[in-house]
């Protein structure tokens, strides 16, 4: 049997009676489910606000978007980012007609510090940190620098649904001015696709809700779950449909309790590639800080022929990936090719190797075998 790269596991009966429930209310929108959502994810993070959203590309959108309006930015203002992380980050930045100064990536494969201060510059008005991975990388630095320079800091958190640091979710930081988490198919905690956006205050999470309801100053939920249907409403902004529905937080509701579980398996197999992998000098292993504590989405690998070793899973019948290229490389971003060495480097030899919930200690040793078989 072949083994994929990323395969959601779902607790199937719990997950169709958590829908069921919704098509027997009749409530499958905003709403009902996704406010339940909302208040599981506060209380599971510590998280003071949180709103449910289609995806986590819209959230990293609303969250430029509202740190711009909030804080008069202008177009052609910066913000720093990272070139190895999935395009809907950097997109974000561009949707603002806001520029995107790339950094370079440390040993984590997250931003390194000392190339984000070297990048600052009187444009610059916030930096985005990608928790690559479920890693928090070097967060704290980062979290200096932006206060030291007066910078807003959006965490994306795609990556990180359950890491936390001595028992705490890195968004709730003091510093952290919005963290965008992400329920895509694939993720630690999967649904058909959706995610959360938590802002620090209640100002700012006020305007999120309005601007992913179409501007609107009074959403359906709202306006009907007091036994009457209020129809009237007023239109503050040009807004977009960003919300999520009560179809995929039913099932985030059932996954979110078995979130804890599954990372915790995931670090396991981490556990036992890392020790696969520790002795061959010809692979560099990702580490990860506080790893007893981290999300370990995927599990990446540097090593020195990554499209024969990609070939040479395949004919094992095992799946590999890439996770990510260079966005530098691509044309819309090609203006700040060379300016980070270290993740173009990286970003060729890079290989993410099998990791979820479907994997067996078997499929493991089978997968370190012929990867250690393949690079010697």
């Amino acid at each position: 049997m072949s083994i994929q790269v990323l395969k959601p596991k779902f607790e199937i009966e719990e997950c169709l009676e958590a829908v069921k429930e919704c098509l027997e209310q009749g409530w499958t929108g905003m709403g009902f489910k996704t406010a339940q959502f909302e208040e599981a994810w506060k209380d599971y993070t510590g998280h003071k606000y949180a709103y449910y959203l289609n995806s986590n590309t819209v959230g990293l959108h609303l969250a430029v978007k509202i740190l711009k309006m909030q804080n008069g930015w202008q177009d052609g203002d910066e913000i720093i980012s990272t070139p190895i992380t999935f395009v809907s980050t950097n997109h974000a930045v561009m949707y603002e007609n806001m520029h995107v100064t790339f950094a370079d990536v440390d040993e984590y494969l997250c931003l390194d510090p000392i190339d984000v201060e070297k990048k600052i510059s009187d444009k610059t008005k916030a930096i985005i940190f990608v928790g690559y991975g479920g890693r928090v990388g070097k967060l704290d630095k980062i979290i200096e620098i932006c206060k030291k320079y007066d910078l807003k800091l959006i965490l994306d958190a795609a990556h990180m649904s359950g890491t936390r640091v001595n028992g705490v979710t890195p968004g709730t930081w003091d510093g952290v001015d919005v963290t965008v988490y992400s329920y895509q198919a694939v993720k630690n905690l999967p649904t058909g696709d959706s995610g959360m956006i938590c802002f620090a205050n209640e100002k700012d999470d006020k305007l999120a809700r309005q601007l992913a309801w179409l501007g609107i100053n009074k959403d359906t939920y709202a306006r009907s779950n007091k036994g009457t249907y209020a129809w009237k409403y007023d239109v503050d902004y040009v807004g977009y449909k960003y919300n999520g529905n009560a179809i995929m937080a039913a099932i985030a509701l059932v996954q979110l309790k078995y979130l804890d579980r599954d990372n915790a398996r995931r670090r396991e197999i981490v556990e036992m590639y890392n020790k696969g992998f520790e002795n061959n000098s010809k692979i560099q292993i990702i580490r990860a800080p506080h790893a007893d504590e981290c999300s370990f989405h995927i599990y990446e690998l540097i090593v020195p022929d990554r499209e024969g070793l990609l070939g040479q899973l395949a004919e094992n019948a095992i799946y590999g990936g890439v996770h990510y290229r260079d966005n530098t490389e691509y044309s819309m971003y090609l203006y700040a090719k060379g300016t980070c060495p270290r993740a173009h480097e990286v970003s060729k030899h890079l290989i993410t190797l099998p990791l979820h919930m479907w994997l067996t200690d078997e499929e493991v040793n089978r997968i370190i075998a012929v990867v250690n078989d393949y690079v010697k």
